[in-house]
C-alpha cells in the first residue's frame, strides 16, 4: 500500500489548478433586466433536487454582474453545446456586448434562453447561500425543455479550457 501524497500548500493558484482537473458542463444564467439582457456563463451548475425542482450554481462574490442579474422576476438558464465554446467566452466578456447576434428567447417573466442550447429551464431564486468567496444560488424550476438534437454533446470546461466529450 502506497502512503496518499497531499500537498498542503493551499494557496488560489494552485486551488484552481487541481479544482481544474474535474470537468464540469457550461451554463447561460440570463434575463431581461429592464428590458435589457443580463447575462454570465457559469461552469457550476449542478442538479440538486427532484422535489422541490432545484438547481444550482455559483457566483464569485465579486461578479458585477450578479447584482443586476438577481433582480430578474425569472432567470433562464441553458445548458450549452458543444459548439458554443465562442459564446461562453462571449458571456464571460464584456458586459455590453454579452449578446449581440444569439439567437435568443424572452419568456413572459423575462428569463433569457439561448435558442440553440441543449436544454433551458425557467427558473426563479429559491436562495443563496453564501460559500466563502463565492455564493451558491439554488434556483426553483417553473419550466424545463431539451433541444431535439438527435446526439446532443455538451460543452465542457476541463483545465481552464472548452472542449467536448469524447465518447
Amino acid at each position: 500500500m502506497s502512503t496518499l501524497r497531499t500537498n498542503q500548500d493551499l494557496d488560489p493558484a494552485r486551488l484552481r489548478e487541481v479544482f481544474g482537473i474535474f470537468p464540469s458542463g457550461v451554463v447561460a444564467v440570463a434575463a431581461l433586466v429592464d428590458d435589457v439582457p443580463v447575462g454570465l456563463a457559469a461552469s457550476s451548475f449542478t442538479s440538486v433536487s427532484l422535489d422541490p425542482p432545484l438547481v444550482s450554481f455559483c457566483i464569485a462574490n465579486t461578479s458585477k454582474t450578479w447584482p443586476d442579474l438577481r433582480r430578474a422576476a425569472h432567470l433562464g438558464v441553458t445548458i450549452l453545446a458543444d459548439h458554443h465554446s465562442a459564446v461562453a467566452r462571449q458571456l464571460a466578456g464584456a458586459v455590453d456586448r454579452r449578446f449581440d447576434g444569439l439567437p435568443v428567447t424572452a419568456t413572459a417573466d423575462g428569463a433569457l434562453i439561448l435558442d440553440d442550447g441543449l436544454a433551458h429551464f425557467d427558473t426563479t431564486i429559491y436562495n443563496e447561500v453564501p460559500a466563502g468567496d463565492h455564493t451558491i444560488v439554488l434556483l426553483r424550476l417553473s419550466a424545463a425543455g431539451r433541444s431535439a438534437l438527435p446526439d446532443p454533446s455538451p460543452l465542457v470546461f476541463h483545465r481552464s479550457r472548452f472542449g467536448r466529450l469524447g465518447f
